[in-house]
């Protein structure tokens, strides 16, 4: 005989399950509409989403009063790189969870540039051990691609990784696939999602040879040549390649951190449940521009470069026109004496999920996005690309992955080290105004992150997809 359950603990757990809380009197932006009214939770799911003035269904336990903030779908965030395994000393799934939900953001999926590299069954099952152990936010991640084993993509779970990563260009790691029977073998041997970094690794050696010559005699080459060296012609020959490929296959494609205006050729502006090829813009190409390295140096250097201010304008026009489908971060730590260099020696890759959403929503100011354009590029098109389920949206059903943001009235703050969650300790965002904070996070309805403190004893769930 099992042994008996006492009854008040049965209650205490019922209760417990059924408690309901309610976000009042919010401006929810979801779906291109912004609207006020308020949002019950319930079991770690939205109850119910009801317009100013609607009846709320049964009374609630808890009551949030969002009157002076604006309430949105949780961040998914695609393109994160959490460094677990192996590269902890710089960061780990724990620090870099809790700055994601600081940032607003509930869904992440990691990149398989680990150690050891996320490219074997075995490894990719570790991965999930590792982030179901110390994920404060939902996650999933990707299986990488090599030159030699796309014979395991017929094993994977569909329901369970959110897709393949291939480099079709060298970075932080050594992935590269540059051989193009292995390529025609990766685009024809899976109806996942290939999600692809381009850049053409042959026009990045000979410029890199270029600048070595007319640098003779220093140990590194200045890091305002990094755009010159992992240039516009680099990246436009690998994308070109990427949905030449994927066209001739059927593939399902999405070109990651597209860093060029000349890129934007290759995409269309149809409605994304006409498409096929995808594109992805990441935040710093968005924020900052060539110029920029004068003031802020490696810190700001990434793969592919920041380029010019033309690029920058053209993606962000790109992100509003339809061209370019979601926004991402391409969250990369690295300790500050990792960054130390020119445009060889300084590692690629910046920290920047913890202020990822809150820049964009400075950019409204600017009158750069709508907050509608924002939740649209980080919250809804991630969900309906990668076929997430029940979660994007604020819709009655779905998990209840949610973020508040506030607003400055007649205020503003100023990021400093000392903000900074991410194990790395700094961020290139530091001494930036903001006229917006995130106030609370929810992740499957529980409050991840108030007012400045993590719960870091939550653990996220993980990911599912639709075949």
């Amino acid at each position: 005989m099992g042994q008996l359950v006492p009854l008040s603990f049965i209650h205490y757990q019922l209760s417990k399950k059924m408690k309901r809380t309610l976000i009042r009197n919010a401006k929810i932006v979801n779906e291109g509409r912004i609207f006020r009214g308020s949002v019950v939770i319930e079991n770690g799911r939205i109850a119910q989403v009801a317009p100013h003035r609607t009846a709320i269904s049964a009374p609630c336990d808890e009551i949030i009063d969002a009157s002076e903030c604006y309430l949105l779908p949780g961040i998914i965030d695609e393109h994160v790189h959490f460094r677990d395994p192996g590269l902890t000393a710089k960061a780990d799934i724990l620090t870099e969870s809790r700055a994601a939900a600081a940032g607003g953001v509930t869904s992440i999926m990691d990149m398989p540039n680990t150690n050891p590299q996320t490219t074997t069954l075995d490894a990719l099952n570790a991965k999930f051990d590792l982030l179901n152990e110390k994920c404060i936010v939902n996650h999933s991640c990707y299986f990488g691609a090599t030159n030699t084993n796309y014979n395991e993509f017929s094993k994977l779970d569909k329901q369970r990784v959110c897709g393949i990563k291939l480099f079709m260009g060298s970075s932080t790691g050594d992935m590269l696939v540059d051989k193009m029977n292995s390529l025609l073998n990766i685009f024809h041997g899976t109806d996942m999602l290939i999600a692809a970094h381009c850049e053409d690794q042959q026009t990045i050696k000979d410029n890199i040879a270029r600048y070595k010559k007319m640098f003779a005699g220093e140990d590194d080459i200045p890091i305002s040549k990094h755009p010159r060296i992992r240039s516009s012609v680099a990246c436009f020959a690998s994308s070109e390649l990427a949905v030449r490929l994927a066209k001739l296959a059927d593939a399902r494609l999405h070109i990651l951190h597209v860093s060029t205006a000349k890129e934007l050729q290759l995409f269309d502006d149809f409605p994304l449940s006409d498409k096929r090829i995808t594109a992805e813009v990441c935040i710093p190409h968005l924020l900052f521009t060539m110029s920029d390295y004068l003031k802020f140096g490696a810190r700001i250097k990434c793969n592919p470069a920041i380029k010019s201010a033309t690029d920058r304008d053209a993606l962000r026009n790109a992100v509003n026109s339809g061209l370019i489908d979601t926004i991402a971060t391409d969250h990369a730590p690295h300790l500050l004496s990792e960054k130390v260099g020119g445009a060889l020696k300084a590692m690629s890759g910046m920290p920047m999920i913890q202020f990822g959403l809150i820049s964009m929503l400075e950019l409204m100011g600017d009158k750069v996005f709508k907050i509608e354009t924002i939740v649209e590029k980080m919250c809804h098109a991630p969900a309906q690309i990668y076929r997430i389920k029940e979660r994007g949206y604020i819709r009655e059903g779905y998990h209840a992955d949610l973020v508040l943001v506030r607003p400055a009235d007649d205020w503003e703050w100023v990021v400093t080290a000392d903000d900074v969650l991410s194990k790395c300790g700094w961020s290139p965002l530091e001494d930036f105004a903001f006229n917006w904070k995130v106030e609370k996070t929810f992740a499957n309805g529980h409050l991840i992150y108030s007012d400045g403190v993590v719960d870091e004893s939550y653990r996220g769930e993980e990911l599912r997809f639709n075949d």
